[in-house]
């Protein structure tokens, strides 16, 4: 069985709720990612969210404020969507599906050990189970 563990990318990393918009956007430069899981103020194994680029413009620059004043925790909204790393691939999709989200941290023993995005499924899966997923996750309504 192929498990969510097989289909990560390693070397997730996180940003404290306290750092600043434009902190975590160097951050997403520097690792080459479009989103990082947010931790809890003094606890860097709780996640309490996960900011996206996509939040970073959104929800700061577009509304007008500064993100070098505006935090990643002043982003960190509703409960974060986690999947355990032996968890199956059809356990990952459902979970991605159901939530409509486009990553997800993997877990194990508690800790954050790496994350599924878009281009870690077109690497993985068949033809069949992208265009399934795809229809769920952008689909309207």
């Amino acid at each position: 069985m192929t498990t969510a563990k097989d289909i990560m990318h390693t070397g997730a990393t996180w940003i404290p709720a306290h750092e600043t918009l434009d902190r975590a956007a160097q951050l997403m430069r520097d690792h080459k990612v479009g989103a990082l899981p947010i931790s809890a103020k003094g606890a860097q194994d709780r996640m309490i969210g996960i900011l996206t680029d996509r939040d970073i413009v959104v929800g700061c620059v577009a509304m007008g404020h500064d993100p070098s004043r505006m935090t990643a925790g002043d982003l960190a909204q509703g409960t974060p969507r986690w999947i355990d790393s032996e968890a199956g691939v059809e356990m990952v999709l459902e979970e991605m599906q159901t939530h409509r989200i486009r990553r997800l941290p993997v877990v194990e023993n508690k800790k954050l050990i790496g994350m599924i995005s878009e281009a870690d499924l077109a690497q993985h899966l068949t033809e069949e189970q992208i265009a399934g997923w795809a229809e769920k996750v952008y689909a309207r309504g």
